[in-house]
């Protein structure tokens, strides 16, 4: 061979090593390529201090459009599932609550009820559905939601009458859960002058106060679109001064005189809607405990699974929200303000998304996002009713969601602390941190422990070196992931906790929920797609002490 046959020969074998190691590279690359973020925290003082039922739910008032389906309150399937999200509000209320009027079947007293069901001293095991009508009844709600749907798109609503019974089952499923029951009352009964027409509401309160029903009261839905649903408008001052109306009510009953009322509960803030909050407040916020507003992110009817992973689109909660409180310091300093009612998309959700993994970006960072802005209570859209973005399906299977907000609920005290995550490049935006002391109430873990949460919107991996001042702590990692890898199981009504698929061990127990050892010292790990609680047992944040 020539000596310019060897050298061809070597500079050939060179480029194909050369090519091979570099294509070695690109691959391991690809399969270990993570983004590295650094935390800035703070452990010495209380960013904000939310109330411990923060994290709330709704059952929509469309439940109550044909009466026999609140039945569906007595499965102990969704008793145990409720249970497990306390302490919590159960806001009963919606579009549907400004249709409905209160329509007894005839005047109790607390004589005709001595032998009721409803007031027996074991109600929690004696008023339980049957497995045969629970069956009947979930197959006959999924053509009740083909019906409401069409009422929401023509947004033409019917008249709905409820009686006594359809409040007996609401409250005994509140009590027997758990929960703190907020009930809406119908802000569309107006007197001829339009002012609000209280009759109905007064005769709805003294059945409630013959019973000893002890609730929390709201006035009206989303009043900013009531010309679009009735034809009617009411400006924010009359709002106010109805809301008046019904304080001055509540405090004439011996029950109900102390008993929480919230409102006006406006759509997400535009030019008329912010009128009308500062209206309402001007003549009405001496006679709110909180004022509440709704937020959601996207339309469901035109959004994407692109819209549920972009941190732009999480981050116009924080634009939001500042408009609203900038409102309410100016008018009524102090006032706590809550999300009355949220979810991911508006319209009753978006169908393949609000009800899958994905939509557990929004609702995790919501809640992080929500209570280091000063949020007081997030009331989530819905536990079960009519949408997509309910936490439990029509078949009172809980959803990814679900899973989420029972994790959220056990391992998050309500004390925020601050925390900041970079990257090389600067502030990262793909992964999105939470810092919290650790729930003191529903855990086992020491005082000082704190709870991060984390969320990782992009397909690769993250690696989140934790500070030194507590990266010596041992703790437990509680990583959700979709039962299916990459992006196709963002779509999946399944969620894995640390590898294992969680579903109810039967209709009256859930799975223990367990954390995977975190050796002290070391990195976190959060997968790609994924979102995360991680507790710092042995933290010692002065804060959380």
């Amino acid at each position: 061979m020539s000596g310019i046959s060897i050298l061809a020969f070597v500079m050939i074998s060179i480029l194909s090593y050369g090519y091979y190691v570099v294509a070695s590279v690109e691959s391991a690359r690809d399969e270990w390529n993570f983004e590295s973020v650094n935390l800035n925290v703070d452990l010495s003082r209380v960013l904000k201090k939310v109330n411990e039922r923060f994290l709330s739910v709704a059952i929509d008032a469309s439940l109550v459009a044909e009466e026999k389906f609140m039945y569906l309150l007595t499965s102990p399937k969704l008793r145990t599932l409720a249970k497990a999200l306390t302490p919590a509000f159960l806001r009963f209320g919606g579009t549907r609550q400004d249709f409905m009027t209160f329509n007894p079947t005839f005047l109790h007293s607390n004589e005709n009820h001595k032998n009721s069901v409803f007031d027996a001293d074991d109600i929690c095991e004696r008023l339980e559905l049957p497995p045969l009508l629970e069956k009947r009844l979930k197959q006959e709600w999924t053509l009740q939601e083909i019906l409401l749907d069409k009422e929401d798109l023509q947004r033409k609503y019917r008249s709905v009458k409820f009686t006594e019974y359809a409040v007996d089952l609401l409250y005994s499923f509140t009590n027997c859960s758990g929960l703190d029951l907020i009930f809406g009352l119908n802000e569309l009964l107006r007197t001829s002058g339009n002012s609000w027409d209280s009759s109905n509401a007064r005769t709805l309160l003294q059945y409630c106060e013959s019973k000893q029903y002890s609730m929390s009261w709201e006035l009206g839905n989303e009043p900013n679109s009531y010309e679009k649903k009735a034809g009617i408008r009411v400006d924010g001052y009359q709002l106010g001064q109805d809301f008046v109306q019904l304080r001055k009510i509540l405090q004439e009953s011996k029950l109900y005189h102390n008993t929480g009322l919230y409102g006006p509960d406006i759509s997400q803030p535009r030019d008329h809607r912010r009128d009308l909050l500062e209206g309402f407040l001007e003549s009405g916020a001496e006679a709110i405990d909180a004022c509440t507003w709704h937020h959601y992110y996207v339309n469901g009817r035109d959004t994407s699974l692109e819209d549920f992973l972009d941190p732009e689109v999480l981050n116009t909660l924080a634009l939001k929200t500042h408009e609203v409180m900038e409102t309410i310091e100016l008018t009524s300093p102090g006032k706590k303000v809550w999300l009355g009612e949220t979810s991911s998309a508006y319209g009753g959700g978006a169908k393949g998304l609000s009800d899958t993994f994905v939509a557990g970006f929004m609702w995790l960072d919501k809640l992080g996002l929500g209570a280091k802005l000063g949020l007081d209570v997030l009331i989530r859209q819905v536990l079960i009713g009519s949408g997509t973005y309910h936490l439990v399906d029509e078949n009172l299977d809980p959803l990814p969601d679900y899973w989420l907000s029972v994790l959220y609920k056990r391992l998050v005290g309500p004390e925020v602390l601050s925390i900041e995550a970079f990257s090389i490049l600067g502030k990262t935006k793909r992964v999105r941190v939470y810092l919290h002391c650790t729930n003191k109430k529903s855990t086992s873990y020491k005082s000082g422990a704190v709870t991060l949460f984390a969320l990782n919107l992009s397909k690769g991996p993250a690696r989140i070196s934790v500070p030194v001042t507590i990266s010596n702590s041992t703790g437990e990692a509680f990583v959700l992931q979709s039962e299916q890898p990459g992006e196709e199981g963002l779509y999946s009504k399944s969620v894995k906790l640390n590898g294992e698929v969680l579903k109810m061990v039967d209709e009256r127990t859930l799975p223990s929920l367990q954390g995977t050892p975190l050796p002290a010292g070391e990195d976190l790990r959060l997968p790609g797609y994924s979102f995360a609680f991680y507790v710092l047992s042995k933290a010692q944040a002065l804060a959380c002490r």
